[in-house]
């Protein structure tokens, strides 16, 4: 476990998946942001979903990925829609 596996919805897999992708960080995962972090975790594995962004998003606010806002969750399934 890293420095971001304590982070809400950050389990073992996403935090390899973000180290892996040269995220490993918390100041790294937040100047990146969730959108290009996801884009990033995309390019290594294929079934990173809307969750995964939701999830990215959640722990970049500190906050569980079903707390985010309908705005943000509209904004990122937009962003979803075209970049998969």
């Amino acid at each position: 476990m890293g420095e971001l596996y304590p982070l809400p919805n950050i389990g073992n897999t996403v935090e390899q998946q973000l180290n892996e992708v040269g995220i490993k960080t918390v100041k790294q995962l937040i100047e990146i942001g969730s959108k290009q972090a996801w884009i990033k975790i995309k390019g290594i594995d294929d079934s990173a979903c809307i969750n995964r962004l939701y999830a990215l998003e959640g722990a970049i606010q500190g906050i569980r990925w079903h707390n985010l806002s309908k705005e943000m969750k509209d904004e990122l399934n937009e962003f979803y829609k075209f970049s998969k």
